[in-house]
């Protein structure tokens, strides 16, 4: 089979080749695993912090793709949930130990023995792929391939984080970074909570543009002041400055939500304007979202599904994963960018 594969870790401002094209064999499931002939794979940030080695896979080489969407070509012995043909996705959580307290807890994104698709495990820059069939996700007729793979993580994260914000109907929610997940939040949002105003910061006017094409409420520059203070903010950047400046925005007693696998260190000593008066006192909030849980995905699923949310992609060749994954670098960014690899 066809695969791109990631060799060493490196800087893609200095090597915008970094994955290569080569023949691998066809894996073959296990026991309760089934194989997947993947038919697309978004392209996700977290690529980009496993290529300049921010979160590091634990061997080389490594196939790269978390949002992985295909068709059940075969099933492990002991495999009983689904069947060949059957549409599935397969997201960034591979699997967990199943036994801890965050595993009992529907938490498993905090399993210690967490493993994540394409880090850990071969993932979908392939035509094909295996999975363990409790780590799988039936799809939803509504939706075609493309638009279901940034669903898978985009989506999913991006539930997780607006769930993990506490956010009542009524409220004012910020959006600072305008890529593949937050545009979903914004749907999302403005789907559960049709009383409250989206707000959205981005460096560029075509996300600012696109923001309030989708609906948003007001757009500005990372460093602007929103025209009211804000109860709830969701950071997706690799940057720190856009943190310190969501907190200029906070309302008393706000959260602020990083959903971020890694943050970049090229801008870290931003972090020396934090003033705690101004950013951080009377009760502000910051969490963190770490991975996604089985639960997420399949809620949001469920929940794209009725609203319905139709993700904005643009599609690329297997075999232009490069140039897909550097122009996330470079942030030319509308809706999200997959690979349709057949």
């Amino acid at each position: 089979m066809k695969a791109m594969v990631l060799t060493h870790i490196c800087n893609l401002n200095k090597n915008k080749n970094p994955l290569e094209l080569v023949e691998m064999p066809v894996p073959e499931p296990e026991d309760h695993e089934v194989l997947v002939r993947v038919s697309t794979c978004g392209v996700c940030h977290t690529e980009l912090d496993e290529i300049e080695g921010r979160t590091l896979p634990p061997h080389f080489p490594v196939v790269l793709g978390h949002q992985v969407v295909g068709k059940v070509e075969k099933l492990g012995r002991k495999a009983r949930r689904f069947k060949i043909g059957d549409r599935v996705g397969i997201a960034w959580i591979y699997s967990a130990c199943g036994k801890c307290s965050f595993c009992k807890s529907e938490n498993e994104n905090l399993c210690e023995q967490f493993q994540a698709t394409g880090r850990d495990a071969h993932g979908g820059y392939a035509e094909y792929t295996i999975v363990l069939e409790d780590f799988a996700h039936f799809i939803p007729e509504k939706f075609t391939d493309s638009q279901t793979a940034p669903l898978l993580c985009a989506g999913a994260i991006g539930y997780r984080s607006l769930r993990l914000t506490g956010m009542k109907d009524g409220q004012n929610l910020g959006l600072t970074g305008f890529g593949a997940s937050a545009h979903l939040v914004l749907k999302i949002a403005r789907h559960k909570f049709p009383n409250s105003k989206v707000f959205v910061f981005a460096r560029s006017k075509k996300e600012r543009d696109f923001a309030l094409d989708l609906g948003a409420f007001w757009a500005g520059d990372t460093e602007n002041r929103s025209s009211q203070q804000l109860d709830c903010i969701i950071d997706t950047t690799p940057a720190w400055k856009p943190v310190v400046e969501a907190l200029a925005n906070l309302n008393s007693g706000g959260r602020l939500i990083i959903n971020a696998i890694r943050k970049e260190e090229f801008d870290k000593d931003y972090l020396l304007n934090l003033d705690y008066p101004a950013h951080l006192w009377l009760e502000k909030e910051i969490k963190s979202v770490a991975n996604v849980a089985r639960r997420d995905v399949s809620e949001f699923l469920q929940l794209a599904s009725e609203i319905p949310i139709v993700p904005e992609v643009q599609e690329f060749a297997l075999e232009e994963a490069n140039q897909a994954l550097v122009e996330l670098k470079e942030r030319k960014i509308r809706g999200a960018k997959v690979l349709k690899i057949y």
